[in-house]
């Protein structure tokens, strides 16, 4: 089990052989500068790499009519002046005398990907393709797109593996109407595509990339898009969608060489579970991003118990859509796509550079346990860690408090310190230690003043279950403490929130997804202490999910206190998820309480003025 990397050189054949300024950016250079980078990074060393196949006829017939195959067969025959001529019977297309062996290799590696994930040959995968492919029709090329790459593997997936659900998450520039008309009617596909829409002003100027737009038939709700309506969305605007549209769904960039490279990298980089850098600047979505995300929500809410509103959301009119004026410099190619792309490639290079000065540490996850119990089952690369602080610095910091003074107490604090040391210095990414229940906040308040004491600038404590926030710890804005379980919804000041816990799996997302998340976003941590103490009353799945999400805010650095009575079990769980591996599930979904709901409703509404990462949309109802 690992992560595939599938590629093949031949798809770096094809290339224009005529001038176009529009079609030249589709080059051999997007492979070859991808997999570059990969291997100056070493990350193509990390994965299992699959030289990939092409698709048979019969395959691409799943998605493609014969009489299309038929056509892009015969080009292999074809003259430079012929190759042009069917070229302009196409939009922004161009073929050569290899792209029907190019297209088929691309069709091939996804097909070769999803058999090795599904047949569990890997956990994980990403194919590195040319042609792409979801702008191209059942009959018709379109888009430097030949072969409908991702909707030929959706199919395979299901008439090969028999999967019945199927989610496709398509971020590009550009809205991939192709997959969009492919499974249009099918509610086995959920397709959810976010593109830049310009009000219709921008390729491929469809009417039905707008948010309005969701399906056919059976098919209604499956499909949805979010459009961006003006230029420079940045990161708040991205996790914005993420929690208030695709995030609640799902639980039921261009062609720039540079920036392309970097975006396959810190994908590759992901699957094979490595902590993502913090995300810089503002985390404050444009207005223009919370219009986008509430026509989604609106018109979608009628197909989605989790989308439901309690009362109407106002959505942009529709005369705002202008199909004429297509400026040329909305093209691909041009002059204002070329800048969007610098500035795309600018923010990945920073994000990069993060990357480059804080390297991924040697050790991804460590265990610390005051006893190792029977039940604890460990991934191969979590490190066992049998280390304590030294005997005077415990001792020092157990004087805070006389819970600390037994010795079970000071042995487990001397684990809690000696794992917070290693993920400040840098020498382990996240950690897991656990806590006797009469301790459990004693030990949390004395991490957190270490925590702050030794260089974290921003930390962020989710308690769950009965844990008090310290009365003289500092509201400096240093701190935000958020209690999962409180005895009720109260946002005590603008970083101290308290909140029930949900009794429903709906609930429980609508906390993480409407509240817990938004504010770890905003706040932009660089240390996340996750406690589950005393009766904290989650589900193995509920925390594994919990501590998956809150990986991404601070980078990676997650120390999870887990009470005593709850491990090793739990430990195996959370070390699982910490190391990058997808939480269990957490099983059918049952909707939120109209208690939850308003308890939520309400703690929003306290905190939007701040925390301008909850102004997205009003709350999901139950």
């Amino acid at each position: 089990m690992g992560t595939a990397l599938v590629y093949h050189e031949d798809m770096t054949e094809a290339r224009l052989l005529w001038e176009d300024p529009e079609c030249e950016i589709e080059s051999p250079e997007r492979l070859t500068t991808a997999l570059e980078r990969l291997q100056q990074r070493g990350l193509e060393q990390r994965c299992l790499r699959l030289a990939a196949r092409e698709a048979s006829e019969a395959e691409l017939g799943l998605v493609h009519s014969p009489e299309y195959v038929a056509l892009l067969r015969g080009t292999q025959a074809l003259g430079t002046r012929e190759l042009q001529a069917l070229s302009r019977q196409y939009d922004a297309i161009y073929f050569h005398p290899s792209t029907f062996h190019c297209a088929r290799l691309a069709a091939g590696a996804g097909l070769q990907l999803v058999d090795a994930v599904l047949t569990g040959a890997v956990h994980n995968g990403f194919a590195l393709v040319r042609p792409p492919g979801h702008h191209s029709q059942r009959a018709a090329a379109n888009g430097f797109c030949v072969f409908n790459n991702v909707a030929l593997a959706a199919k395979h997936a299901q008439e090969k593996h028999g999967l019945h659900r199927i989610l496709i998450v398509d971020w590009d520039v550009h809205h991939g109407q192709g997959i969009q008309y492919t499974f249009e009617d099918d509610p086995s596909i959920l397709y959810f595509s976010w593109h830049r829409y310009e009000h219709g002003r921008f390729w491929p100027y469809l009417r039905e990339s707008n948010a309005d737009t969701v399906g056919q038939g059976q098919g209604r709700g499956f499909t949805v898009n979010l459009p961006w309506n003006q230029v420079g969305m940045g990161n708040a605007d991205y996790v914005a969608a993420f929690l208030h549209v695709l995030l609640p769904v799902a639980f039921e960039g261009g062609y720039h060489l540079e920036s392309l490279s970097q975006s396959v990298c810190m994908m590759v980089q992901a699957l094979l579970g490595d902590p993502a850098p913090p995300l810089s600047g503002p985390m404050v979505p444009h207005h223009s991003a919370l219009e986008s995300i509430q026509s989604v929500r609106a018109a979608q809410a009628p197909h989605w118990t989790s989308l439901q509103q309690e009362g109407p959301v106002p959505v942009p009119s529709p005369s705002n859509y202008s199909p004429e004026g297509r400026p040329s410099t909305l093209l691909p190619g041009g002059s204002e796509f070329k800048t969007a792309a610098a500035q795309a490639a600018a923010a990945l290079s920073s994000l990069l550079d993060q990357l480059c000065l804080q390297p991924t540490p040697p050790v991804r996850t460590a265990v610390a346990l005051t006893s190792l119990g029977a039940g604890l089952v460990l991934p191969p690369d979590v490190l066992c860690e049998e280390g304590s602080a030294p005997q005077e610095e415990m001792q020092a910091w157990a004087r805070l408090h006389e819970a600390l003074a037994k010795d079970e107490a000071l042995t487990a604090l001397g684990k809690v310190l000696y794992l917070l040391d290693g993920i400040l210095d840098g020498q382990v990414s996240s950690g897991i230690t656990d806590t006797p229940a009469p301790a459990a906040a004693a030990t949390l308040d004395v991490a957190i003043r270490r925590g702050l004491s030794q260089g974290a600038q921003r930390l962020l404590c989710v308690a769950v279950g009965q844990l008090d926030r310290p009365s003289d710890l500092a509201d400096d804005g240093r701190n935000l403490w958020l209690n999962i379980r409180g005895k009720e919804a109260a946002a005590l000041s603008t970083f101290h929130v308290s909140v029930p816990l949900p009794a429903t799996t709906g609930g429980f997302l609508n906390c993480v997804l409407a509240l817990v998340l938004p504010l770890a976003y905003g706040f932009q941590p660089d240390l996340v202490l996750l406690a589950l103490g005393p009766a904290h009353g989650l589900q193995d799945a509920q925390a594994a999910l919990l501590a998956a999400l809150l990986r991404v805010p601070a980078g990676g650095r997650v120390l999870a206190l887990v009470d005593a009575e709850s491990t090793p079990r739990l430990a195996g769980v959370l070390a699982r998820v910490l190391c990058g591996e997808a939480p269990p599930s957490l099983g059918p979904f049952s909707v939120a309480s109209p208690e939850d709901t308003q308890a939520l409703k309400y703690l929003r509404g306290q905190l939007q003025p701040h925390w301008k990462m909850l102004q997205c949309c009003d709350l999901v109802a139950g």
